[in-house]
């Protein structure tokens, strides 16, 4: 024999009871019994009619009058016209005394648990009744039990104990004396001794199915709801949960323990007792296999089941020198809680035994707080123990699964990858059986933590980075296109999914959580919203998703201001705007700091050389324990790509003017042909080979005339063009002497300087051409012979893909 329950979802409206009715009918060779919960929602709205009457509002009539309607709409498109009289007048004479009973409570203005219960009993004395006709209708014979003259309770009501002694004795002697080969019970409810109607808590047709199951010695019990089995997290927060097919009693009691909502934890005990298999079927896909919870699962390889998760979550803490070495305190605590009737979740000691601290649901917290205030007052007024603590608005996660005892480092594992994602964890609580890691967190990062475990324990196929790109210029949509072009490769290569949550320019900023359709990223942007810095930001924490990246590719100081704020939350910053790296000293080492204290990558390659490994290889050449002596470099693409082509037959200004249209000069070339942009290449590799330096430090020997650099872009090219000469007098001393004009940075002695020199063609800048960049590294180990590193040092191309390398590296 088995039993099979179907939950609210699964008889919601005559479509989907005419689905279980699908699902039964395949059962037929088999006893069966099935247990039903009320119509989707009709307990809430129960409970909503009593509480209105409750408070003298005669609105509770309209609410009856609404779920009488649709319990008559239900039969009228279950049953053939000729079977609804019966089952009509049934349904009629129930809420006639359940309309009675809500006056009673309206008339009184109060409503007891003993009336609740009896109220509320109804939504599945009346789905039974319905579903049973039905049943009958399409020809499954079957046998209606009320489960209240069965199933027997203490008189707690609201949440009764099962007197299983008498229970099962009852339910055998019915089973055993009817020749039916099916049943149909409602769930959920009970009676006490005298007769009282019980009900046995909010999913408590799950336990009926299992009290029926183990009275019966059951060959499977069979949970029917909405989903495909039990997930390894919840499929509402992670979009790639996985069915688990195979768990064990104990692994799926922490699972729903900790908020899996899929099984009613109590539902196990009776079928463990039994080794009775259970599972957890989807009723609107009966064909998929699901999941089985038995003695011992039949997992391989996995040694994590699941994740789950307990919202709305208090800490209390009680803390002082007076509990060290004083036994029973621990008592002492939980005697006051449990008079209080307060469950506790979570337990974590420290061995110091200062201090004890527990967690408890929200709502029992400010009760909780006052019972063990009362409880220790002597404590407390004599100084021995502080007042309780308490904390608000958190959460807790659970790792669960069998084999984490016999696989160590599971909780380095979990710890380290939400330390990554800058999730703070508040307490940890650990099980001698080490089936389950517990932490409490943030009610905030909840669902970050939950995705940031699902992919560390379950995704190791590939790593997700969720981007958030500002600046959509002549860098900013080469990366985009480049990024979009090389999504498939990146997944298939390096098992890295990158994902463009946000993009944000001048004008719009534009957000997807499930990712932008990078194929029409240009139209969407024009439709969003308009742009507000401090909001994008914002909305870059508040989403809080895991491996956010701010990807900054303009050259606005303000966007630069935002990322000390950025990465004290954890969240990796990659930037081709060099201001902040260029800012004050002090800022600069803020910002470095910020990056390690919270585990966020900051990461600035492309503010000098574009594409070039330059500020990668310096890196490499510190942390393995070189000596910096000295950098000499042609560090601007532009002013190289000037130089190369200038030879006095076009204007000085035309070819300015050429290489700001190919995209080779910053928005204001001023900052190129000034030196402003060397300048702050040449102090940030001095900064990363370990010199304390600020930009005025750096000497500026510039080749333009002052007037040049007055007025707005427009009077610079007219000043450009007016100084010709200057310009051409320059070439020309520079042939003289057989030399080419460089604009070279040097970094030696602890001092910087920049400014235009005349090449000599023994020299490694000579050769140097179009908007070629070159480093030499004088070292320690490269005294002589210096370590070059040289290529294409401006363009969008090149200085996307340099973006696009700090972002894999922030994956890797």
């Amino acid at each position: 024999m088995i039993v099979m329950k179907f939950g609210g979802s699964s008889v919601a409206n005559a479509d989907n009871i005419k689905k279980v009715g699908e699902i039964v009918a395949k059962q037929q060779n088999e006893r069966c019994l099935v247990v039903v919960s009320a119509l989707g929602g009709v307990t809430d709205a129960l409970i909503q009619a009593g509480q209105t009457a409750s408070k003298g509002n005669e609105n509770y009539k309209q609410s009856l009058g609404n779920l009488e309607a649709r319990h008559l709409d239900t039969i009228k498109n279950l049953l053939p016209i000729t079977a609804q009289s019966s089952c009509l007048s049934n349904v009629k004479q129930k809420f006639n005394e359940l309309e009675d009973i809500c006056e009673g409570v309206f008339r009184l203005g109060e409503l007891s648990k003993r009336t609740l219960d009896r109220i509320i009993s109804y939504g599945e004395l009346l789905s039974s009744v319905i579903i049973s006709s039905y049943f009958n209708a399409i020809e499954i014979k079957n046998v209606w039990i009320d489960s209240r003259k069965l199933i027997i309770t203490n008189s707690n009501f609201g949440f009764a104990q099962v007197n299983f002694v008498e229970t099962n004795k009852n339910i055998q002697a019915f089973i055993n004396n009817s020749n039916a080969n099916l049943f149909v019970a409602p769930g959920f409810i009970a009676s006490n001794e005298t007769g009282l109607t019980t009900t046995l808590g909010r999913g408590g047709s799950d336990y009926t199915a299992a009290i029926f199951a183990a009275a019966i010695h059951a060959n499977a019990l069979e949970i029917w709801t909405d989903v495909t089995g039990m997930m390894t997290a919840d499929p509402r927060w992670v979009s790639n949960a996985k069915t688990i097919p195979s768990t064990s009693y104990k692994e799926a009691m922490e699972l729903s323990h900790f908020g899996a909502k899929v099984i009613y934890p109590p539902t196990i005990q009776p079928a463990m007792q039994q080794l009775i298999p259970i599972w957890i079927k989807n009723t609107f896909e009966p064909q998929q296999p699901g999941t089985v919870i038995e003695n011992i699962s039949k997992k391989e390889n996995e040694i994590i089941t699941g994740i789950s998760s307990i919202n709305a979550i208090s800490l209390l803490s009680l803390e002082g020198s007076g509990m060290v070495g004083i036994p029973g305190f621990s008592k002492r605590l939980f005697e006051a809680l449990s008079s209080a009737n307060i469950n506790v979740i979570l337990i974590t000691q420290s061995s110091s035994e200062h201090s004890i601290c527990v967690a408890v649901n929200t709502a029992d917290a400010i009760i909780a707080q006052q019972v063990v205030d009362e409880h220790f007052t002597h404590e407390i007024n004599t100084g021995k123990l502080e007042p309780l603590k308490l904390e608000h608005d958190l959460s807790i996660v659970a790792l669960v699964g069998d084999k984490m005892k016999s696989h160590p480092g599971i909780a380095g594992k979990m710890f380290a990858a939400l330390g990554r994602n800058g999730i703070n964890i508040r307490a940890i609580a650990q099980g001698s059986s080490e089936r389950n890691i517990s932490a409490v967190v943030a009610n905030k990062d909840v669902k970050k933590a939950v995705n940031v475990l699902h992919e560390a324990f379950f995704e190791s196929s590939y790593k997700q980075l969720n981007l958030f790109i500002v600046g959509t210029g002549n860098v900013g949509s080469k990366l985009i296109e480049q990024i979009n072009q090389q999504q498939k490769y990146l997944l298939e290569n390096l098992n890295i999914q990158i994902r463009i949550t946000g993009i944000g320019n001048s004008r719009h900023m534009l957000f997807n959580d499930e990712g932008i359709d990078l194929s029409k990223w240009h139209q969407l942007i024009n439709e969003a919203p308009a742009m507000h810095l401090h909001s994008f930001v914002k909305s870059i924490i508040t989403k809080n998703l895991r491996n956010s990246v701010l990807v900054d590719v303009t050259a606005n100081e303000q966007v630069a201001e935002t990322y000390a704020e950025l990465l004290a939350n954890s969240i990796a910053v990659v930037a081709c705007n060099k201001i902040a790296a260029a800012s004050t000293y002090n800022n600069y080492k803020k910002l470095k700091n910020l990056s390690r204290e919270y585990n966020a990558p900051y990461f600035f390659e492309t503010n000098v050389g574009a594409g070039l490994p330059i500020i990668g290889t310096l890196n490499d050449l510190m942390k393995s324990g070189d000596t910096i002596h000295s950098i000499q470099a042609v560090l601007s693409g532009t002013l190289n790509y000037v130089f190369n082509h200038y030879d006095g037959k076009e204007p000085f200004a035309a070819i300015v003017k050429r290489a700001q249209n190919e995209g080779y000069t910053e928005p204001d070339p001023r900052l190129d042909l000034g030196g402003t942009d060397v300048m702050r290449k040449i102090l940030i590799l001095a900064r990363e080979a370990g010199t304390t330096m600020e930009i005025e430090e750096v000497e500026n020997h510039s080749f333009l005339p002052a007037s040049c650099m007055e007025g707005t872009v427009e009077d610079f090219y007219n000043e450009l063009a007016a100084h010709e000469l200057h310009f051409k007098a320059l070439y020309e001393n520079a042939q003289k002497n057989n030399c080419k004009l460089k604009f070279v940075a040097e970094f030696k002695n602890g001092k910087a300087e920049v400014g235009l020199r005349a090449i000599p063609s023994n020299s490694d800048f000579y050769h140097l051409y179009g908007k070629d960049n070159i480093v030499l590294f004088y070292t320690k180990r490269y005294p002589e012979q210096p370590l070059v590193v040289k290529g294409a040092g401006a363009g969008a191309d090149v200085t996307a893909s340099g973006v696009f390398a700090d972002i894999i590296r922030v994956a890797q």
